[in-house]
């Protein structure tokens, strides 16, 4: 069975529900009969994306609300929160999923370093800091999904902004979780989701057809179900050119790298070229 919280006429918010990794999530609860909340920025594919999520709710457009929020400004989240209260009632689901990736470097834009940081992480800390307290105390079952990523696990190069703050929504949400198993009584758990590539406007980059090697975002929520309904944590997804096995000894070299003192990043050290791949085909 699904988690508890997964459950006919539940409430589940998603933050960037209008595209994507969220609209998928959000319309698959829709479908299990749960009244849904979508958060996002833009207001225009906000509105679409809740006709959609609509048409997928037995309750049709009643079982669903649209908030335009800026998830990286906590006074948004509240403000989200206290609509989906007055409208819904409690929250069972929170799934912490907006995103943003515009690039960066070492030295480059501040602004983008902000962007980043306040949406893919602060946003993460806000909306669970913010609805948490009330799901604790409604004493139902609860579920808190924040969406990371491989780059904040293996952190390659090229982003470093972005590998910072999914590195960051990895280790909170780790320690949420220790957190929560630790209250007595406790009916609320936490999820870190782990896309592999996934075909969305995030990743697009100008694209408008999907790569052969990724899922679509439907494909990554079939598997996320999957994986809840079997209890795990780490929700470490594969897709169509990487495979679980090939995950699992690119995150063992990467902390090799400390157990072994090697050059940081090694895996793209030419130094180490031979023996990363050796590695990778070591049976």
């Amino acid at each position: 069975m699904f988690h508890a919280a997964l459950a006919p006429s539940h409430v589940a918010v998603v933050t960037g529900g209008a595209s994507g990794i969220g609209l998928a999530a959000a319309r698959r609860f829709a479908d299990l009969g749960m009244r849904v909340c979508i958060a996002d920025l833009d207001a225009e594919r906000l509105r679409d994306a809740a006709a959609d999520v609509a048409a997928a709710a037995p309750g049709g457009e009643r079982h669903v609300l649209a908030v335009a929020a800026d998830v990286s400004r906590r006074d948004d989240v509240r403000r989200l929160e206290q609509a989906v209260r007055a409208r819904f009632g409690c929250v069972h689901l929170l799934m912490n999923n907006a995103g943003i990736q515009p690039g960066s470097g070492i030295l480059g834009p501040e602004e983008h370093w902000e962007q980043v940081l306040g949406v893919n992480l602060l946003g993460v800390i806000h909306g669970t800091q913010v609805f948490l307290p009330g799901m604790l105390a409604d004493g139902l079952p609860g579920l808190v999904i924040n969406t990371g990523s491989k780059q904040g696990i293996t952190t390659p190069p090229g982003d470093p902004a972005y590998n910072v703050a999914k590195a960051g929504v990895k280790a909170f949400t780790e320690a949420l979780q220790h957190e929560l198993r630790t209250i007595d009584g406790c009916a609320v758990s936490a999820r870190l989701l782990i896309p592999g590539f996934v075909f969305t406007p995030l990743t697009a980059r100008g694209r408008t057809e999907k790569p052969a090697g990724a899922w679509t975002p439907e494909q990554t929520i079939d598997f996320m179900m999957e994986r809840l309904e079997a209890g795990d944590f780490y929700i470490l997804c594969p897709d169509n050119e990487v495979t679980r096995d090939v995950d699992n000894r690119r995150i063992l070299w990467a902390a090799g790298d400390i157990v072994e003192n090697r050059p940081p990043l090694s895996r793209w050290h030419p130094d180490y070229a031979a023996a990363f791949k050796a590695f990778l085909e070591r049976r």
